[in-house]
């Protein structure tokens, strides 16, 4: 992934410039002024010196913090994640660009809420989840649609199309590119002029046309060194050097690969360190020059230590659960606020029917039938009362057992990934006792004791969650709205494969999907049919799941999600949902048992045989039909029909 900081603009490098603002920055006092020359000195070192950059720009967020000046903050916390992402730092760059956005959205800020977010999706690009950062891509270029063009903007369109190309839609890709192409014409920025056409020759190099590649590549290559423009001088050489090497001009290819290796090192972009070592390992051996493949292949094997390592995975693993936890407390908040004014319109409610009361047992206190009237009255208030809490806590009770389902998967979530974690610190503990270091020792078992108390606070919180569905799970109520069945798919889709990819890192499946925009709103329970879809895919991804574990030979996992507007059902206009898998099926002399309670075929403490049954209950009781076609080692396809109106 090509890397460019947005808010860079006609900076091409002028360490002479910064040494003079050091100098200026020594008379400057502790003001936001200060706080804008230490950004400006992190400015002029991001494309030479990414860290010294990250120094100055540390200090510059220091110094916003204990001005309280928020705007500083969050330019801090940018350009901070941007050098963090250069230098391969993936989750302290996901850190700080995650507390910009949040910073960004409390004051409103739309235009440095779009940069954080278009820094986000590059990062996750890099970290090569492309789904995840396409995503924070498309709500960047969602808002700088309504904002005037900017580097900024430019920026998130060339990395929207990269991340299309990356996901083999060369079309989706060129439109994006070709957009951001446009829009160069409207801002001064040589890295953006090397960036794009970079990405456009990358489109078309993968599209096997290799001479429309090269001439994009050498546009870049001129702009780069005529611009003394750094930052992708190393990757335009890199993608040269891959194309001579395809085309067998293996002299060519290590020209431009030490080239960009060159390159890469100088300005510490590890990722093209570890591209053109990569390649120059392979023309190295190629050559029978074996000095210098095992030189390049060490530097390869430690630059995607550094890059890709465990330590990295779990400090990501680690970044993720917060966010998590940050988006449970704040969604609980809500849940109070909510709960708040429902009791505030609860008592004043009351407070008028009893004000009511009071009036009518004052004006007819002289006449015996008023007063039995009255009494009457106030004896329906006190039932009306009891009944609108009733109604209330059933309320509260229907929106808890909805959400059990995604509710149970977080504390379940949370034990596993701390067991694992406090796996890993025995065995150093164990280590670190066999070599004599007590102290480091006991530091880790004070680790081990914390993550084992996390450990039962969550246990606690599953155990809670479970004992709640089995005492209110036949009292939910849930009532039917107008809902998008193509957003719903799509949702617990997402949902449902992140969860397992969180779950089991190797876990990988190709999705496909195929939704009728014609269905319109269909009125159902959403949390309901949500939790019949959800269970469906799981189902399907855990099919072929265990089929790739079988190792077949040319066995590619993949899921279909489709929607559609079918015949009547029963008289009326029926939505259909196909959840179709190319797994292993399921066997005949069980097909007509799938729906029945706790039967499943998967293997003991894996499943409780209550999903299926479950959703077909829900289908019923919606008018719809859940059916099943399947063949044994070619995979299984579940058809939901429900009523259109």
């Amino acid at each position: 992934m090509l890397i460019v900081v947005s808010f860079q603009q006609d900076v091409c490098g002028q360490p002479s410039r910064a040494d003079s603002l050091k100098r200026l920055l020594e008379k400057t006092p502790r003001d936001t002024n200060r706080v804008s020359l230490l950004m400006e000195i992190s400015n002029r070192y991001y494309f030479f010196k990414p860290d010294s950059s990250i120094v100055y720009a540390k200090k510059a967020l220091e110094l916003s913090r204990k001005l309280d000046f928020t705007k500083g903050t969050i330019q801090a916390l940018n350009l901070s994640g941007e050098a963090s992402r250069l230098l391969g730092d993936y989750p302290g760059s996901l850190k700080m660009q995650m507390e910009a956005l949040e910073l960004n959205r409390k004051i409103k800020n739309l235009f440095s809420e779009a940069i954080s977010l278009g820094f986000i999706g590059t990062t996750y690009n890099e970290m090569k989840e492309y789904r995840i950062g396409l995503q924070y891509l498309l709500q960047a270029n969602s808002i700088f649609q309504k904002l005037p063009v900017s580097p900024s903007s430019v920026f998130v369109l060339a990395n929207t199309g990269i991340t299309y190309n990356i996901l083999n839609k060369p079309d989706s890709a060129l439109y994006y590119l070709r957009l951001a192409d446009e829009k160069l014409n409207y801002i001064s920025h040589p890295q953006l002029k090397s960036l794009v056409p970079i990405s456009i020759g990358n489109v078309y190099a993968d599209s096997g046309k290799k001479d429309s590649a090269l001439f994009y590549y050498y546009l870049a290559l001129h702009n780069s060194r005529s611009s003394n423009e750094s930052i992708n001088m190393s990757r335009v050489q890199q993608k040269i050097a891959d194309l001579y090497y395809a085309d067998h001009r293996y002299d060519s290819s290590r020209f431009y690969a030490r080239n960009a290796f060159k390159d890469g090192n100088r300005t510490s972009q590890k990722i093209n360190i570890l591209e053109s070592s990569t390649l120059l390992v392979k023309l190295y051996r190629e050559a029978n020059m074996l000095d210098s493949a095992f030189y390049y292949e060490d530097i390869a094997s430690a630059t995607k230590e550094s890059l890709y390592g465990p330590e990295r995975f779990k400090q990501l693993q680690l970044l993720m659960l917060e966010e998590q936890q940050k988006q449970q407390r704040s969604e609980q908040a809500q849940e109070q606020f909510r709960n708040r004014i429902k009791y505030t319109i609860l008592i004043i409610a009351l407070c008028a029917f009893l004000l009511i009361s009071f009036i009518l047992l004052q004006a007819n206190r002289q006449k015996q039938k008023a007063n039995t009237k009255i009494e009457k009255a106030y004896d329906e208030l006190k039932s009306a009362q009891s009944q609108l809490i009733q109604s209330e806590k059933m309320a509260s009770l229907g929106e808890l057992t909805a959400g059990i389902a995604h509710e149970i998967q977080n504390p379940l979530n949370f034990v596993n990934n701390f067991s694992d974690v406090n796996t890993e610190l025995l065995i150093e503990m164990k280590d670190e006792m066999i070599k004599g270091n007590l102290d480091n020792a006991r530091t880790i078992a004070d680790n081990v004791i914390d993550n084992e108390k996390k450990i039962n606070h969550h246990g606690k919180r599953a155990d809670a969650i479970v004992k709640g569905m089995l005492q209110h799970s036949r009292n939910s109520s849930g009532r039917k709205e107008p809902s998008d069945i193509n957003a719903l798919c799509d949702e617990y889709l997402r949902l449902a494969y992140h969860g397992l990819r969180a779950k089991d890192n190797s876990f990988n499946a190709a999705i496909k999907t195929d939704f009728d925009n014609s269905i319109g709103k269909v009125n159902v329970v959403p949390q309901e049919i949500g939790r019949v879809i959800l269970n469906l895919i799981n189902n399907a991804f855990y099919a072929v799941n265990e089929k790739a574990k079988q190792n077949v030979p040319g066995y590619e996992p993949l899921v279909i999600v489709k929607t559609s507007l079918n015949p009547p059902l029963g008289g009326r206009g029926a939505v259909e949902i196909k959840v179709k898998d190319n797994g292993n099926g399921i066997p005949q002399k069980v097909l007509d048992k799938i729906f029945q309670p706790f039967f499943t075929t998967k293997p003991t403490g894996q499943g409780t045989g209550l999903g299926l049954s479950l959703s077909y209950d829900i289908v019923k009781a919606h008018g719809g039909e859940l059916k099943v076609q399947t063949k044994e080692r070619e995979g299984s396809e579940f058809v939901l029909q429900l009523p259109k109106l």
